[in-house]
């Protein structure tokens, strides 16, 4: 199981060059991934988004990243000699025409726009290698908090549905004397109101019928008995359960709904509350899986 909220960082320095990528992540419904990163390596950005994709499903992902080249290799100073050709040019024309003299400096001409540039002869496999080093280490650090955090989901996961699953097996047991607690309090009802001690068997018995079929949340229990099971085993299961855990929950609340509205005893109904009170407990809980 792995929660939805996470936070991993890496830093990797190779050549001058160094690297550093900060992923976080909060719930969502689907997967969200947002990056941002320096536009001299945004060539990059699709198969960073592939690579966290395979580790992760659901959430809402922002990875940042920060790239700084201060390696002198990758880096060529280049002078535009022709554009340098055309200022003196220029600048003696004007010297010529208005007579003045025209002392030009190599100082000065280095300052016009686009004499000197840098320019950089950088390798991008290389590159893209490096930031792979450090975006592996990224999303490992990422990913084993992620799964840090489900391992506590799922242990107060676990103790919840052990709390509904013992309150189930009470229902069970009240349920089982329902008939028999009516019967008792017919007859006796039969006896104050008719103030006669000979009770017809026959239309107890069909009346005895009727209650059972109204009152029966047998199915109920045998269903939410097979939810139980399903949920201890899905939150073993080494894959996104989110979505799945959410359908069962709401399975489960179907079942519990109606078992309260069949249920006259008091103990049922006020058991039926309590496990109403964990569902939604759990429901809230399971939010942040993926």
């Amino acid at each position: 199981m792995k929660s939805m909220t996470g936070f991993g960082i890496s830093k990797f320095e190779q050549n001058k060059r160094s690297y550093s990528i900060e992923i976080k992540s909060v719930n969502h419904r689907y997967s969200d991934v947002n990056i941002k990163i320096p536009k001299n390596i945004s060539y990059l950005e699709e198969k960073i988004r592939k690579e966290i994709l395979k580790e992760i499903s659901r959430g809402k992902i922002d990875i940042s990243i920060t790239f700084n080249n201060n390696s002198s290799q990758e880096k060529q100073l280049k002078v535009n000699k022709e554009l340098i050709t055309q200022y003196i040019n220029i600048l003696k024309e004007i010297a010529n025409q208005n007579k003045i003299q025209s002392n030009i400096e190599i100082i000065e001409l280095l300052k016009f726009p686009e004499i000197l540039t840098i320019q950089n002869n950088d390798d991008d496999e290389m590159i893209a290698e490096e930031l792979y080093i450090c975006l592996k280490q990224a999303i490992e650090n990422f990913v084993k908090m992620r799964k840090e955090e489900g391992d506590t989901i799922e242990k107060d996961l676990e103790k919840k549905i052990k709390s509904i699953s013992e309150k189930v097996e009470k229902i069970s047991e009240y349920s089982t004397r329902l008939v028999e607690e009516y019967i008792v309090k017919l007859e006796k009802r039969i006896k104050e109101v008719l103030k006669v001690d000979l009770i017809d068997e026959q239309r107890l018995a069909q009346e005895i019928v009727i209650y059972s079929d109204k009152s029966s949340i047998q199915e109920e229990i045998v269903r939410l008995k097979s939810h139980i099971n399903q949920f201890k085993k899905l939150i073993k299961k080494d894959e996104p359960i989110g979505k799945k855990i959410d359908f069962l929950i709401q399975e489960m609340n179907r079942e519990t709904n109606t078992i309260g509205s069949k249920s006259t005893k008091l103990e049922i109904t006020n058991i039926v509350i309590q496990i109403k009170t964990e569902l939604e407990e759990i429901r809230e809980q399971i939010q942040n899986i993926e």
